[in-house]
C-alpha cells in the first residue's frame, strides 16, 4: 500500500480511490448502536462472581473488557509508545519488515478485500505482526529501532502469559471444566502472536474501514486500546456496538477455536475497526492459538443429546490452511468445519 496515501488525510485531499469501498461494504457509522457496550469486569471480584461474569460474557457477547487485571498500566504505556514510535519511522526505515507472505514471523503488511470483478480495496491501516513469548527470548525477531521496542515487548510478554493462563482458567471454569482444560486442549508449545494496528486520520471515515469485518482465528486475543480514540466495533443482535477505551483495560475476546471447543457455547463475534477524522489510533492485539498439531473439536464433557457436536474434529494446521484460503473475503474459516445436523 503506498503509505502517501495516509497522508493525505493531513492535507484535506479526497480518499485514494483504491481505499473507497461499495457502498454495501462501507461503515455507516451514522447506524451505530447506542446500546451499552461489552461488559467490563473486575478481576477484583470474587472468584465465584469472576467466573459467572466471565461465562456470561463468552455466551452473549464474545467480548469483554477487563480492570485490575494486574498489569502495570506504566508498562502498558512504555509498550504502546514503543508501537507508536515504531510507526513513526520513515517508511523506509520500516520497509525491511514489508512483506505480503504471511509465512513470514515478522511483517509488515496491508489488509485488504477481494471485490468481485474488481481490484483489490486496501484497509486504512498498517500492521506489523511478530512473535511473543512470556519465557522465551523472542527479541531477535524485534525491530532495533525505536531502542526500547525489544526491552519493553519482553516485559510485557511476561505479564501476558500470566494473564493468558488465567483467562483460559476462567473460560474453562465457565464452561464448568476443570481449569486447565482449554490450555491442555490448545497443546504445550501455542502459537503466540502479537500484532500492533496504526490507523492513521482518514479524510473521510464514511468510505472505508481500518479493518474489515472478521472474528480472531486463535483461542484468545488480549488487546489494549489507545486512551481517548475509538475505532473497535463489534455485532451484537445484528447491530454495531462500539468498544469504547476504558482507562488501563484490556478488550478481551474469543477467537474461532473456542466456539468450536465449546461446542458453540461461547462466541467468537464478529468485529471490525472504523477510522476517524481528526486522531491516529493505535492498538495492541496479542494472541493465543493452538500448537499446529492440536487437535481441535467440541469437548466431550460438553456434548450430550440435547447438545450433539456442532463441529468435526480437525488439527489446527488444517483450519489455518482454511482461513489462509479464503483471504481478502469476510472469512467462514470455522463455518467450513460444521457438521450437518
Amino acid at each position: 500500500m503506498e503509505m502517501k496515501s495516509f497522508q493525505m488525510a493531513n492535507d484535506n485531499k479526497p480518499i485514494s480511490p483504491n481505499f473507497i469501498l461499495p457502498e454495501d461494504k462501507r461503515p455507516q457509522l451514522s447506524q451505530i448502536s447506542s446500546l451499552a457496550s461489552v461488559p467490563v469486569i473486575d478481576f477484583n471480584d470474587g472468584p465465584s462472581a469472576l467466573v459467572q461474569k466471565i461465562s456470561q460474557a463468552c455466551e452473549e457477547y464474545g467480548f469483554f473488557q477487563i480492570i485490575n487485571h494486574g498489569v502495570p498500566e506504566e508498562l502498558c504505556a512504555k509498550t504502546m509508545a514503543a508501537i507508536t514510535q515504531f510507526f513513526g519511522l520513515p517508511p523506509e526505515e520500516r520497509a525491511e519488515f514489508s512483506t505480503q507472505d504471511h509465512t513470514k514471523r515478522v511483517k509488515l503488511f496491508n489488509y485488504f478485500l477481494k471485490l468481485e470483478g474488481q481490484e483489490k480495496v486496501s484497509m486504512w491501516s498498517e500492521t506489523f505482526s511478530h512473535p511473543w513469548h512470556p519465557a522465551d527470548d523472542f527479541t531477535h525477531f524485534l525491530p532495533k529501532n525505536p531502542p526500547n521496542y525489544g526491552e519493553a515487548f519482553a516485559e510485557y510478554a511476561k505479564e501476558m502469559g500470566g494473564l493468558m493462563n488465567r483467562l483460559l482458567s476462567l473460560i474453562s471454569q465457565g464452561l464448568g471444566l476443570e481449569k486447565d482444560c482449554l490450555r491442555k486442549r490448545l497443546g504445550d508449545t501455542p502459537r503466540l502472536n502479537a500484532q500492533s494496528n496504526f490507523y492513521p486520520p482518514c479524510p473521510d471515515p464514511e468510505l472505508t474501514l481500518g479493518l474489515a469485518v472478521h472474528t480472531d482465528l486463535g483461542a484468545v486475543t488480549v488487546l489494549r486500546q489507545a486512551e481517548g480514540v475509538s475505532g473497535l466495533q463489534v455485532i451484537k443482535d445484528g447491530k454495531w456496538v462500539a468498544v469504547d477505551p476504558v482507562p488501563n483495560a484490556f478488550v478481551i475476546n474469543l477467537g474461532d477455536q473456542i466456539q468450536v471447543l465449546s461446542n458453540g457455547r461461547f462466541k467468537s463475534v464478529h468485529h471490525r475497526a472504523v477510522t476517524n477524522k481528526a486522531q491516529p489510533r493505535v492498538s495492541l492485539a496479542m494472541f493465543y492459538a493452538p500448537d499446529m498439531d492440536a487437535v481441535i473439536g467440541p469437548i466431550e464433557d460438553l456434548i450430550d443429546e440435547e447438545h450433539p457436536p456442532t463441529y468435526r474434529n480437525y488439527r489446527y494446521a488444517e483450519f489455518l490452511e482454511e482461513f489462509y484460503r479464503q483471504e481478502g473475503t469476510r472469512r467462514m474459516a470455522k463455518e467450513a468445519f460444521l457438521l450437518s445436523q
